[in-house]
């Protein structure tokens, strides 16, 4: 068969549930991929076009090269060709616990602040870091030109200073050098005159002695005495000339009874007013996260951590009796709180009266300690803690007492202050960073500088100019470069990482993006799709996976890949244009089409039992925000990206509750008070973090079903025989696995300049069980063949075992029932992680009233797959749990109980509550930019509804 160089030929695919996929894709289109979770989807987009993209092209590096880079698998297909070299933009919402977290920044994220190190370390001007003047390294030129403006006929000396800490030797090198005047003391003598007496530590030393006149010969005299000053005097030059009465602008000295001017120069970067030298850096200095760049005292983190009182004391109407200081509640280190009552009598300190009324000599005592009576006090307390912070949990303990604030030296900025020397256009890297990046946009457009540093940094600043203005258009022109990813939204971090790709100038790669509309506002993908069209106009093909209405319908190919998830999936059910896809029964068309999914518009939403109140909430860019959160319902907080969600919900909302539980959690943003909080048990963040980062972990053990399943292997007469316990049929233990792969399944080669072969294992076949275990069968199964069952095929397997089902069944309710039991965590999608976690809280004790807060619930879900998580919702509630969801989806929002809809705009346009009321209230409040989309969906399915057959 003919290989066309127009399209991208895949033959056989079989990579994961893939069933001999046959594709012929395009090049130079947009290729929407998309199916309900689970089908094969991100096999054919990542593990199949990326990955041999990606192994194409490394094959043509050196094998030093490769060992540096992460190379993917070779994925099972009979043939693949036309594939160009590619690159991915894969959606990772997962929280990793990293200093990079912290330090990552929109600079560092679209890769802007390696072409401002490089920027600055090329074209900026230097200043002095101690009175802030311009130092500008002097050579002749800019000496003639200073002298050329000197009244005619003025009379000037050229000099340089030289210390005298030998005069005999210091005598000998003047005279080699040819001269023989100097300066000492305010006289002018000859050289011979130089003695041990009377001579000062410091000498001037004449050059030369001249007149400014215009004539060729003076000036030739002049740059030539220039010249030999800056040699002799190791790039210093001083030069003096006949003082002006009205001049108080210069230094003036005394030279033989009459005053001069005096200027000094140098080639060295040196400070004419403070005398101090900066050396040119290279562009580490101006990049926070090398070592040199950061500044030392917070290693580049802009904060350091220091023992907040208010988080020891929380309640100070709580008595030091009673136990205001929450840390020596802890048995481990109540013998603190004994001490200190027992020291309370001795020195006045009244016990039982509340916190705040203590005097502050008090709470200067408890802080400070009695070093003679053995009591540390709580700076002794917790300087103890310190020395012993290599202790797991004794670091873990110690963190939650403290709080972040901004570096003292550095004032917050990250950068080693030294850079601050260093501006462009009279401003220092540290400045650009706090500009917003419409600012910052403005700044290098318009930037004033010679026509030689331009042509120095042109290419440079181009790259610097092409990732502000993609930012700017993508709608994240209110975001400071100084600003921290970890502090922003899912949709601001997605834009951002889409703006390191939309920066480069490669053409004729593809480009597979994962979910690229993910955490935006429906009024901000036109901006998305705007941005991904200029991958197209540059000859480049681009394939995405993702299941946003506008994303699909905007593409000129749509691949569904279904018809169901897992092995139901992996099969090419549609294949053809927007227009045949809307035109034909397939899910996603009949989704799109609102022939499937739709509510019913009569149904009344639930009515709330309760709330919780959260007062006065300033962080980020919350204005003095009161918001009254309603219980035993679905409630969802909405708004554009940046509005203010997610420091509202997870950065204050959240750990102000899980500080009145007192439980472990993060410090909490500014806020005044929180009531209701009562009316709730426990407190959950749902996020979508990773359930396991080793391989071992997954949803069978997960949701604790496993134990039950060891149980029934245990429980059989051939288990009994042997002396086989529930523990020997686990992979995780020593006992019934496999003692070469130690459980793991498979061994790993190590290939040192290749990457890593990782083959099945040879004893056990990938079984990961010792073969007498697997000969113990349950109704005709040994345990390796349950663990390949899908989560269907077990619950249905495991009829009459009901503590099994139970937990089975909670799976198959969050619609994760195409997952097989043993399938590792860690090739679990975001979104299958957060369901999975759902999962086992559906599995909890149901006394317990628990508040879930997520985020994006619907995160890489299908329209199908959303109905599912509804009618999860629906059943935890009817447990009587509540759950908060920040949500764009609008299919979510729908069936939403209460929205609180944030904005109306971004960073500082947001933080305030624009609506709040049922969805078809927000629908019709004219200031809610969510309720005009709203509105847009429940008419259309009111409209469908309204045609359905009675």
């Amino acid at each position: 068969m003919s290989t066309s160089p127009d399209q991208l030929q895949i033959r056989k695919a079989r990579e994961n549930n893939l069933k001999d996929v046959d594709l012929d894709i395009p090049h130079g289109q947009l290729i929407s991929i998309c199916g309900v979770s689970g089908s094969g989807k991100s096999s054919l987009a990542f593990d199949t076009l990326y990955a041999e993209g990606q192994r194409r092209y490394f094959e043509c590096l050196s094998t030093y090269t490769r060992q540096f880079l992460e190379q993917l698998g070779k994925p099972e297909a009979d043939r693949i060709d036309g594939i160009p070299p590619a690159i991915a933009l894969k959606a990772n919402r997962q929280s990793v616990d990293s200093s990079a977290k912290y330090r990552s920044t929109v600079a560092t994220a679209s890769e802007i602040l390696p072409y401002l190190a490089l920027l600055y370390s090329k074209i900026s001007d230097t200043f002095c870091p101690d009175c802030n003047e311009q130092i500008q390294p002097a050579n002749t030129n800019s000496v003639f030109r200073f002298v050329s403006r000197l009244p005619q006929g003025t009379r000037f000396q050229l000099l340089f200073e030289q210390p005298v800490n030998e005069p005999v030797e210091t005598l000998q090198r003047i005279r080699s050098s040819g001269l023989r005047r100097i300066i000492a003391d305010g006289k002018t003598s000859n050289v011979d005159d130089l003695q041990t007496n009377g001579v000062s530590d410091w000498i001037y030393i004449v050059v030369d002695r001249l007149k400014v006149a215009k004539d060729d010969d003076s000036s030739r005299r002049i740059r030539e005495s220039v010249e030999t000053t800056f040699a002799l005097g190791h790039q210093q030059l001083v030069l003096v000339w006949e003082a002006d009465t009205n001049n108080d602008v210069f230094e003036t000295i005394e030279i033989d009874g009459r005053k001069w001017n005096l200027k000094k120069f140098s080639g060295n970067r040196t400070c004419g007013n403070c005398g101090v030298t900066v050396t040119r850096p290279d562009a580490s200095l101006f990049n926070y996260m090398t070592p040199v760049g950061a500044c030392e005292n917070c290693e580049g983190f802009g904060n350091t951590l220091f023992v907040d009182l208010d988080l020891i004391v929380p309640d100070k109407s709580v008595s030091l009796q009673d136990g205001a200081i929450v840390p020596w509640n802890s048995p481990a280190y109540e013998h603190e709180k004994h001490e200190l009552l027992d020291l309370s009598k001795d020195y006045g300190i009244d016990v039982t009266i509340p916190f705040f009324k203590l005097p502050d000599a008090a709470k200067q005592l408890l802080w400070d300690g009695v070093p003679e009576r053995d009591f540390g006090g709580l700076k002794g307390f917790f300087a103890w803690l310190e020395r012993r912070k290599y202790k797991i949990q004794i670091a873990v303990f110690l963190n939650r007492w403290k709080s972040s604030k901004p570096c003292e030296v550095c004032g917050g900025r990250r950068f080693n202050p030294a850079a601050k020397a260093f501006k462009i256009d009279d401003l220092s890297i540290a400045d650009v960073f706090e500009l917003e990046s419409h600012q910052a946009l403005q700044h290098f457009l318009n930037l004033e500088v010679s026509e030689a540093k331009r042509e120095i940094a042109n290419s440079v600043l181009q790259r610097i100019i092409e990732r502000l203005r993609y930012l700017v258009q993508v709608g994240l022109g209110y975001l400071t470069l100084s600003r921290t990813v970890s502090s922003l939204s899912s949709g601001e971090s997605q834009r951002v990482l889409l703006t390191r790709i939309l920066g480069s100038t490669l053409a004729g790669m593809m480009y597979v993006l994962d979910e690229p509309s993910s955490g935006l506002h429906s009024h901000e993908k036109p901006m998305l799709l705007k941005a991904t069209r200029r991958l197209l106009d540059r000859g480049n093909t681009v394939v995405v996976v993702d299941h946003d209405e506008q994303m699909i319908q905007s593409a000129e190919r749509v691949i569904e890949i279904g018809p169901g998830a897992g092995a139901d999936g992996g099969s090419i059910v549609f294949d053809d244009s927007v227009e045949a896809l809307l035109a034909s029964d397939s899910l996603t068309g009949e989704f799109i089409t609102h022939r499937a999914g739709l509510r019913d518009p009569k149904k009344p939403p639930r009515k709330p039992k309760g709330s919780i109140k959260i007062y006065g909430a300033t962080g980020n860019n919350l204005k003095n925000l009161d918001a009254e959160i309603p219980l035993r319902c679905l409630c969802a907080v909405s708004g554009v990206s940046g509005a203010g969600k997610s420091t509202l919900i997870e950065r204050t909302l959240y750990p102000a509750l899980c500080q009145k539980k007192d439980i472990a959690g993060p410090n909490a943003n500014p806020f005044e008070k929180v009531t209701g909080d009562r009316q709730i048990d426990e407190v959950v963040l749902v996020d979508q973090s990773p359930i396991g980062r080793s391989s071992r972990s997954n949803p069978v053990t997960y949701v604790k079903a496993f134990d039950e399943i060891r149980k029934a292997f245990a429980e059989t007469i051939d288990a009994k025989t042997r002396n086989f316990k529930p523990g020997h049929f686990s992979f995780n233990v020593d006992g019934g696995r496999c003692e070469k792969c130690r459980g793991e399944g498979q061994l790993t080669i190590d290939m040192q300049f290749m990457s890593d072969i990782h083959v099945k294992c040879d004893a056990c076949q990938g079984t990961r069980f010792r073969d007498e275990i697997l000969d113990i069968k349950y109704r005709a199964k040994n345990i390796d063949d349950i663990l390949r069952m899908t989560v269907r095929e077990a619950f249905t397997f495991f009829r009459g075992k009901t503590k099994v089902q139970t937990k089975l069944k909670a799976l198959i309710d969050v619609g994760l029932d195409y997952v097989c039991l043993g399938q590792s965590a860690t090739t679990l999608s975001s979104g299958e992680a957060q369901r999975l976690k759902l999962a086992h809280y559906l599995n909890a004790p149901k006394s317990r009233r628990v508040l879930f807060l997520m985020d994006e619930p619907t995160f890489g879900l299908h329209m199908r797959d959303i109905l599912k998580l509804v009618d999860c919702f629906d059943t935890l509630i009817a447990a009587g749990h509540s759950l908060i969801v920040i949500e764009h989806n609008l299919h979510l929002l729908k069936h939403a109980d209460w929205i609180i809809d944030l904005g109306p705009g971004s960073s500082n346009n947001g933080g305030n509550i624009v609506a709040a009321g049922t969805p078809k209230q927000i629908s019709q409040n004219k200031e809610s930019i969510t309720g005009k989309y709203l509105n847009e969906l429940l008419a259309a399915e009111a409209t469908a509804f309204s045609q359905l057959p009675e």
